[in-house]
């Protein structure tokens, strides 16, 4: 990396970063370009889960100095408009996102970002975790979406890293039993590992054969279910395996026109709700992992070194493990 270290702005910290996690859509830009209408114009820096060390802080800055552990939220807003202030930010058409054409990320060695976004790591808490606070948010928001409460019925469909975090989630907000499905057996064992009750293996069903199976495993319909896939028969599965009343949440993106079954879900008042990334979540994951109420540790499965980065990616794109990190900080021995 040749490019010049930057001077963070006023509101800015400068960070030396050290461990980043490899997501779905970093993947997805560097084989395709594009993801609906983010469209890649430019070289672009990847990145978007991630923990580093302040080095320097700008002059407004008074919450952190040179040598405090932060994780970083990806999403900043550049302006104060109406979903700023209504804390719901995350909608803002303007925000920046770090590895969202045309915003650079922050797998590289030194990155500034708003301190604001910053949030400091008490020492029980390490960099690994920290970069997994953004991956965690999304089950965070997606289960608050979903009105997860004590004693819920939950389906979960899909057991990439984004459905292992809800299956985490969903059992720490009180879900009574979790059931979640999955074509790969090693996904579904690992989901086991993080605390499913129940998972389903699915090879040729019909939408409605995994409905009824999901049915007869929790012992009858879940109130919730969060979509982890964006696949047309998994959407469909949601809604038929959703109790009437009940909440479907849409988390994982697919192609942009789905065909489901509306008319049972209205007629059912089935509500559908989407989810985009998260908000106000960092304090709430930092709270959880340093009271060690959540344990994310089981999620990384293979680990490489920023030079290595290429590597990485192809053990992410072949699908290897759950979650691929990289470290960026060679000097640093702190995991």
């Amino acid at each position: 990396e040749n490019r010049p270290i930057p001077e963070p702005g006023p509101n800015e910290v400068l960070l030396r970063m050290h461990s980043v996690g490899i997501c779905g859509s970093d993947v997805h830009y560097w084989q395709h370009g594009r993801i609906g209408d983010f469209v890649v114009k430019n070289p672009m820096v990847l990145g978007h889960e991630a923990s580093g060390t302040v080095v320097k802080v700008g002059s407004g800055v008074t919450h952190l100095k040179p040598g405090d552990r932060v994780a970083i939220e990806p999403g900043v807003p550049r302006e104060v408009d109406e979903f700023c202030k209504i804390g719901r930010y995350n909608l803002s058409p303007t925000i920046f996102f770090c590895a969202t054409p045309p915003d650079d990320g922050n797998l590289c060695h030194y990155y500034k970002h708003s301190a604001s976004y910053c949030y400091k790591l008490p020492d029980n808490v390490t960099f690994e975790e920290g970069a997994l606070i953004e991956p965690l948010s999304v089950g965070i928001h997606a289960c608050k979406r979903a009105g997860v409460t004590l004693g819920s019925k939950v389906f979960v469909s899909g057991s990439g890293p984004i459905g292992l975090v809800n299956v985490l989630v969903a059992k720490m907000m009180g879900a009574a039993a979790v059931v979640i499905t999955d074509l790969s057996s090693s996904r579904l064992q690992k989901a086991k590992e993080v605390g499913a009750d129940f998972t389903i293996q699915v090879k040729n069903e019909s939408p409605q054969e995994v409905a009824s199976k999901v049915e007869s495993l929790l012992g009858c319909k879940p109130e919730i279910t969060v979509e982890c896939t964006g696949v047309q028969a998994c959407i469909q599965a949601g809604i038929y395996a959703t109790r009437s009343g009940g909440t479907l949440v849409l988390v994982g993106l697919g192609p942009e026109m789905v065909t489901v079954p509306i008319v049972n879900a209205a007629v059912r008042e089935v509500d559908i709700r989407g989810i985009f990334r998260y908000c106000n979540t960092w304090p709430v994951a930092i709270a959880l992992l340093a009271s060690k109420r959540i344990n994310v540790k089981p999620l990384v499965t293979h680990r490489f070194p920023l030079e290595k980065a290429l590597e990485a990616f192809e053990t992410t794109k072949r699908g290897e493990g759950v979650k691929v990190m990289l470290k960026c900080d060679p000097s640093d021995h702190n995991p």
